[in-house]
């Protein structure tokens, strides 16, 4: 079953338990889907949708910590309701250990010896890991390495 169908599927049994907050956050994802298949004019694949739930995941992560800037504890309670249903559809997050031997792997691959060559290192990253890790985080431990 596809990651669309899963969410597709998680909606209904949402509605008929009644779980009004994750009936919602998977609605709002679902119509970030439909987006994305009408601007584009094509059938989203499961990276694509992994894609828009990490989209999806940061800005709800952004509107936690302004919540919280704010003294807002009411809705910094339904964010972190939200990230957490959200970070169940998403792979598991790479350990930086893990993180840092597999870059260590894509730049001897691509034979990148300084930070001239970032961008080919970041590249061939964001295609071999995914969104098992943020770009942020990618970008931190290369300028480490290539350091």
């Amino acid at each position: 079953m596809s990651l669309k169908e899963q969410i597709k599927n998680d909606i209904k049994e949402a509605m008929r338990a009644k779980d009004i907050i994750t009936r919602d956050t998977l609605r709002n994802i679902q119509a970030s889907i439909k987006q994305v298949e009408v601007d584009e004019r094509k059938e989203v694949t499961d990276s694509d949708v992994e894609a828009i739930l990490a989209k999806y995941l940061k800005q709800r992560e952004d509107a936690k910590a302004q919540f919280l800037e704010a003294g807002r504890d009411d809705l910094v309670a339904k964010e972190a309701e939200e990230i957490a249903i959200v970070q169940s559809y998403l792979p598991e997050p790479m350990s930086d250990e893990e993180l840092e031997s597999t870059i260590k792997e894509i730049i001897t691959q691509v034979g990148a010896e300084s930070m001239k060559d970032m961008g080919k290192v970041m590249g061939a990253a964001k295609n071999t890991i995914g969104n098992r890790a943020d770009g942020a985080r990618i970008n931190q431990v290369v300028k480490q390495i290539l350091s």
